[in-house]
């Protein structure tokens, strides 16, 4: 049995990896915007409630994201970069799981193996990008990904049986990507929430900084 912390417990995906840890007998603990007031974009609401864990965690899952924020759309071409809707896509898909991150080394054991999570996109991958478009959704997904293989180096050297890693999880059926499901090949939140388990499951240090998708792929960065 597992300590897990999922932070975005009450999305889409967040809930089916909250429900299958749940279901395969880990203790979980979940939070989220909606139910427990948890502002990931706030450092102060960010240190509040990771303040209150007392223990420390075998697996952390940053499972929070937004393609669509403030009624603004991905875009279809740098002519219709929005300052603003730019800066909310790094607030949300950037900055709060760094700042998520920051916490990593008191929530993560030093005397054991771990996981730290963080579900990013292929489409912030810069090698895979053939096709353009949704610039700013791109841009703060690559940026976590820098992100995710930075704290993953300053990790290994307190917590070197951890593994720091960011995670694809294909297109997931959920209100998050209702508008696109129909573009793309797309599975029940349930199936994608299972293969990514998988994948973290298989994890060692050697797979730290890594960015890798739902079948345990690596990725270009």
């Amino acid at each position: 049995m597992d300590n897990v912390l999922i932070i975005g417990a009450s999305g889409g995906i967040g809930a089916a990896l909250y429900c299958y840890h749940k279901d395969r007998g880990d203790d979980v603990v979940g939070l989220s915007r909606s139910i427990d007031g948890l502002d990931i974009v706030d450092a102060q609401s960010v240190a509040d409630h990771l303040g209150q864990l007392e223990c420390d965690f075998d697996r952390v899952i940053v499972a929070t994201g937004a393609l669509s924020l403030n009624g603004s759309k991905p875009e279809k071409t740098i002519k219709s970069i929005d300052a603003q809707a730019m800066a909310d896509q790094f607030a949300v898909n950037a900055i709060g799981p760094a700042l998520i991150l920051a916490h990593a080394a008191r929530l993560l054991p030093r005397d054991r193996a771990s996981v730290f999570a963080v579900l990013s996109a292929k489409v912030g991958s810069i090698g895979d990008n053939r096709l353009g478009g949704w610039i700013s959704y791109r841009a703060a997904k690559a940026a976590v990904n820098q992100i995710v293989h930075t704290s993953a180096i300053e990790l290994s050297r307190s917590h070197p049986q951890s593994s720091v890693v960011a995670l694809h999880p294909g297109t997931v059926q959920t209100p998050f990507t209702s508008n696109y499901v129909a573009r793309h090949e797309s599975v029940p939140a349930k199936l994608a929430a299972a293969r990514l388990v998988g994948v973290m499951d298989d994890l060692t240090p050697k797979h730290s900084g890594g960015f890798y998708d739902y079948s345990g792929a690596l990725l270009p960065w």
